[in-house]
């Protein structure tokens, strides 16, 4: 009886989540030339510089506007070719 208990909140939490979800949305980049995959690859590299300065100044980690499917997959590479350097000892 418990677990379904639980399992009805979860199921209610998770309705009530993709219901507020469904409403968010990202404004529409307008730029000439944003950032793309060789940007999106070097800030991810240097992601753990960035977030450093975003802690002290007002730096983002991530740029916006930005191309786009092709920036978050040189972000992705950049953060995990990163991460395998410094996992690499």
């Amino acid at each position: 009886m418990k677990n379904l208990s639980l399992l009805k909140h979860l199921l209610i939490f998770a309705t009530i989540l993709l219901v507020v979800s469904g409403c968010a949305h990202q404004p529409v980049p307008n730029a000439y030339a944003p950032p793309g995959f060789f940007t999106g690859f070097l800030h991810g590299f240097i992601i753990l510089f960035s977030f450093i300065g975003s802690i002290f100044t007002d730096v983002r980690i991530y740029a916006f506007p930005n191309s786009g499917f092709s920036y978050d997959f040189g972000y992705f590479l950049g953060v995990s070719f990163f991460g395998a350097i410094i996992n690499n000892k």
